[in-house]
C-alpha cells in the first residue's frame, strides 16, 4: 500500500500544478499578442509599417459610398433568389404554400382556433362533406386563418351554387348559407345527356336515377331555350303528357317526338296556336292514338299525317279493290 499511495498521491499533487501552469503561460501568451508586447518584458514595440500601394479611386469611392455588411446582405439575397428560382422551376410553389398553411393552421389550432362545428344552411342536393370539398375547408383548417372570401368564391363558381355567404364564428363556429339552383330539365347534345338549371347552366353529367323524371330537350341551342319552350307547352296538358322530348331543329324550330313514337314537325312561328290545334285533334279525334308516325304543322294552312308502313299498305290495298258494277251478283 505504501508504493501504491504514494504514487497515486504524487500524480494527485502534480495535476492541478501543470494545469495551472498551462494557464498561466496561454493568459501571458493572450497579455502579450493584445497590448504588442516584444520577446522583453515591459517594451512595448511598436510594428514596422507595411509598404503597400495607396487603394484605387474606385475602391475608395465603393468604400464611401456602399454601406458596411452590403456584401453580406448581398450573398443572402443571391442565395434566397437562387432557391426561389429552383422552388418555381421544379414546380414546388403549391407544395410550399401548402407546407406553409398547414404549418400556420396547426399553430393556430393548437390555441384554440380549430373548426368544431359547421353549420350549412340551404343545401339539398350536395352533401356536407361536398360543400366543404367545394370551398376548400378539411380537418388542418383553422378559423383564424380560414379565408372566407375565397371560400364563397369557389362555391359561387361550382355550377349546383347560384350564391353563397360564409360567416366565421369565434373561436370555431363556420356557418355557411347557400342557394342552390334547381334541376329543371335532361339536355341532350352530341351524345351526351346532362342535367341542366332553368338558366341553361349545365349542372352535372346525368348518371343519377332521381332526375329520371326530368323533361327531355335534345340538340345544340336548346338548354337556353328550354324554360321558355317547355313553360308553352304546360299549357296544353294533353300534349305534354303524351311527350317524350323536345327536340330543337337548326336552333329555329321545335319538333315533339311523343311516348308511342310519333313525330310532331312544330311551326318556327306561332307555334302555340300549333300546341293549342294539336290538343283539340287529339281530344276529338283520338289523333295520337292513330296508325300514324308523323304529323307536319310547318305550313300554316294545312296539316299532313304520314302514315305508318302498314297503315299506308292497308289504305293502298283498300283502292285496289275492283268496284262491283251494277247488275252484278
Amino acid at each position: 500500500m505504501d508504493g501504491a499511495g504514494r504514487i497515486a498521491e504524487s500524480e494527485r499533487s502534480q495535476a492541478p500544478k501543470a494545469g495551472l501552469k498551462a494557464a498561466v503561460i496561454g493568459a501571458a501568451v493572450l497579455l502579450r499578442e493584445s497590448l504588442r508586447l516584444g520577446p522583453g518584458l515591459g517594451r512595448v514595440h511598436a510594428r514596422e509599417p507595411l509598404d503597400r500601394e495607396p487603394p484605387s479611386r474606385l475602391v475608395l469611392l465603393v468604400e464611401r459610398h456602399v454601406p458596411r455588411r452590403a456584401g453580406v446582405i448581398a450573398t443572402v439575397l443571391l442565395l434566397l433568389a437562387s432557391a426561389g428560382l429552383g422552388i418555381v422551376k421544379g414546380g414546388h410553389v403549391g407544395e410550399l404554400s401548402a407546407a406553409l398553411g398547414d404549418s400556420r393552421n396547426a399553430l393556430a389550432n393548437t390555441i384554440g382556433f380549430r373548426i368544431t362545428a359547421v353549420a350549412i344552411n340551404g343545401r339539398r342536393q350536395l352533401t356536407q362533406d361536398e360543400v366543404l370539398a367545394i370551398g376548400g375547408v378539411n380537418g388542418r383548417s383553422s378559423l383564424l386563418f380560414l379565408d372566407a372570401a375565397a371560400v364563397r368564391d369557389r362555391l359561387r363558381a361550382n355550377p349546383w351554387i347560384a350564391d353563397a355567404t360564409v360567416l366565421k364564428l369565434y373561436p370555431g363556429h363556420l356557418q355557411i348559407d347557400l342557394v342552390e339552383r334547381t334541376p329543371f330539365a335532361l339536355w341532350q347534345c352530341d351524345g351526351r345527356v346532362s342535367v341542366i338549371a332553368d338558366d341553361g347552366a349545365v349542372l352535372e353529367p346525368y348518371v343519377a336515377r332521381r332526375f329520371v323524371s326530368l323533361p327531355l330537350v335534345v340538340g345544340r341551342g336548346a338548354e337556353t331555350r328550354a324554360r321558355d319552350f317547355l313553360a308553352l307547352l304546360s299549357r296544353y296538358p294533353q300534349v305534354s303528357a303524351a311527350t317524350k322530348a323536345a327536340i330543337l331543329v337548326a336552333e329555329r324550330r321545335w319538333n315533339l317526338r311523343l311516348k308511342d313514337g310519333l313525330d310532331i314537325r312544330l311551326p318556327e312561328i306561332d307555334v302555340g296556336n300549333a300546341l293549342a290545334a294539336l290538343s283539340r285533334l287529339d281530344k276529338e279525334d283520338h289523333l295520337f292514338s292513330r296508325d300514324i308516325v308523323a304529323i307536319d304543322m310547318r305550313l300554316p294552312d294545312r296539316l299532313t299525317v304520314q302514315l305508318s308502313d302498314d297503315a299506308a299498305r292497308a289504305r293502298e290495298e283498300l283502292f285496289k279493290k275492283p268496284k262491283k258494277k251494277a247488275g252484278d251478283a
